[in-house]
Formats: structure tokens, C-alpha cells, sequence
């Protein structure tokens, strides 16, 4: 629960990187060339992954746990790369008057307002589709931030609970993947033929978004969240100068993960683009 990144350096202030397991390093990857001056630590909660079927309360109490070990790690920003727990466990966690939160000037920051606010400017027709995890289309939280930003905008959700599966055993490119992508592309089109715009709102689908483009052709667009969050931040740290002036910048990497550290390795560069070498962190599986 302990490891710390760099605790001999009192200067060292990361930016927070979380995931419930691989696919927020899609985002990060985005986030790095982007920004690539800041320090940055990710951290994975593969042991306890996937999220998303998951209840609030679990969800709430592990991305709770997390964003604990990341300001302890002197972090005074973290982001959930994560849509399941930006939508189960981000307002809870803002709202609450956290205990460890040495500086109330840190904050954490999530994936659907940033995609939301932008969401609307990508279609003609006003029809939107989504495809996320269980969690995410059971939370709605993305119909909800729409409504607020483009009231006109019609949102149609779809889970897909055999794409994270599928990709984290490295099976997304065989013909039994292919199967369970056109399943879902043609399910979420059957329920709205308007559909011009597909939000891919899993970090893990840009591994698959090729295919997705494949069948549902040239006419829809397929938006991943990666490029959106890394401009989003990088504007979010131009209009707070204090937060950025807080933040170091060395160009440093580093990566946790909850589970053991070779097994992660091994299937994080292929979600990062680059060889991956993390360090365990133990999070006690009471409260």
C-alpha cells in the first residue's frame, strides 16, 4: 500500500494516471505526447479488474483507495482514465471532504464531462451512439452530461461486455472477435439508423476501433477518448497556471499496477505502444 514512486524527492509532483486495469493506457499514451515535459505515475487496478460490472459502492471504494495512494504519492492531479469509475466514483469522491487531501487546491478529473462537451460538434444528424461497459451504460451518465451540453442531441447506449475480455486475453483479432464486434456495431445501428457518431467510451476499444471502422463503414464516425482527454487537460492546465506550476516536469514514467508486475508488463505495451516495467502496489481488500 506503501510503495512510493520517489520518495527521496520532495519536488516530485506527478500527475495521477488511473485505470481499473490496461485500457487507460490508451488515454496515457495520448496524455504523454501531448504533454510529454510533465512526470507522470499510472497506476492499474488489475487485480481487482474489470469494473464494470461491478456495484457503485465497490467501485466507489477501490477508485477511493486509489486516489488516496496517488496524493499520497505527492500527485495534485489525478485523472481517471477510467470510464466506469469517472461515471460510479467521481462526483462521490469531489463532493466528500476528503481526509488525506493534504492541499484542497488538488483535484481529480474524469473522462465523460471533457468527451461530452465536445461530443456534439461531431455529428450531423444529432444522433449519438455509445458503447461502453455495463457499469458506464447502467450509470447513464453520458445521456446525462448530453442533455446538459446538447439538449438536441439523441443517445443511444449499448454495453459490450465480450470487447474488454476478448482484448485483454489478446484475442481481439481473431475471427471469434470479429463475431462479438459485428454483434454489437449492428445491434446499436438496428436501434437507430440516424446513428452518425460512435463513441467508443471503453479506453480498451481503440484496439479494436479499426475493425469497428471496417464494418460500419466510411459514413460513421468512431471517436476514442485518448486525443479528446490529452487536448481537454492540456487545455484545463492553461487556464490554471497554479495547478501547473505545481506540477514537476522531468519527463519521468512510472508505472504501478495491482497485480503482479510481469503479467502487466507483458500486456501493457500493447495498449501504451511502449515497453512497459511497473512496480506492485498491495491495496487491503477491507475498508
Amino acid at each position: 500500500m506503501d510503495t512510493q514512486a520517489h520518495p527521496h524527492n520532495s519536488t516530485y509532483a506527478p500527475i495521477g494516471i488511473f485505470d481499473s486495469g490496461y485500457g487507460g493506457l490508451t488515454v496515457f499514451k495520448s496524455i504523454k505526447e501531448t504533454l510529454p515535459q510533465y512526470d507522470y505515475i499510472y497506476l492499474g487496478d488489475n487485480a481487482r479488474a474489470p469494473y464494470g460490472n461491478r456495484s457503485f459502492e465497490t467501485i466507489y471504494q477501490y477508485t477511493f483507495q486509489a486516489v488516496e495512494w496517488f496524493f499520497k504519492q505527492g500527485c495534485p492531479l489525478v485523472i481517471l482514465a477510467c470510464n466506469t469509475a469517472s461515471a460510479k466514483a467521481l462526483r462521490s469522491i469531489q463532493q466528500k471532504k476528503l481526509p488525506f487531501m493534504d492541499n484542497p487546491d488538488n483535484r481529480i478529473l474524469g473522462v465523460i464531462r471533457p468527451t461530452t462537451e465536445i461530443l456534439g460538434t461531431c455529428t450531423n444528424t444529432g444522433h449519438i451512439g455509445i458503447l461502453g461497459t455495463h457499469g458506464t451504460v447502467q450509470s447513464n451518465s453520458y445521456p446525462i452530461e448530453m442533455s446538459k451540453f446538447w439538449p438536441g442531441v439523441t443517445v443511444h447506449q449499448l454495453a459490450c461486455p465480450m470487447w474488454v475480455p476478448l482484448i485483454e486475453n489478446n484475442e481481439h483479432n481473431t475471427p471469434g472477435a470479429d463475431y462479438f464486434i459485428n454483434k454489437y456495431l449492428d445491434e446499436l445501428l438496428a436501434a437507430d439508423n440516424k446513428i452518425d457518431t460512435i463513441l467508443l467510451a471503453c479506453t480498451h476499444y481503440p484496439l479494436i476501433q479499426e475493425k469497428i471502422e471496417k464494418r460500419v463503414g466510411p459514413s460513421i464516425k468512431i471517436l476514442s477518448q485518448g486525443d479528446i482527454v490529452a487536448q481537454s487537460l492540456q487545455q484545463y492546465l492553461q487556464r490554471h497556471p497554479q495547478m501547473n506550476a505545481r506540477i514537476s516536469k522531468n519527463s519521468t514514467l512510472d508505472f504501478f499496477t495491482t497485480e503482479q508486475p510481469d503479467n502487466f508488463n507483458s500486456k501493457a505495451s500493447l495498449f501504451f505502444g511502449n515497453e512497459v516495467n511497473a512496480s506492485n502496489v498491495h491495496f487491503s481488500s477491507g475498508y
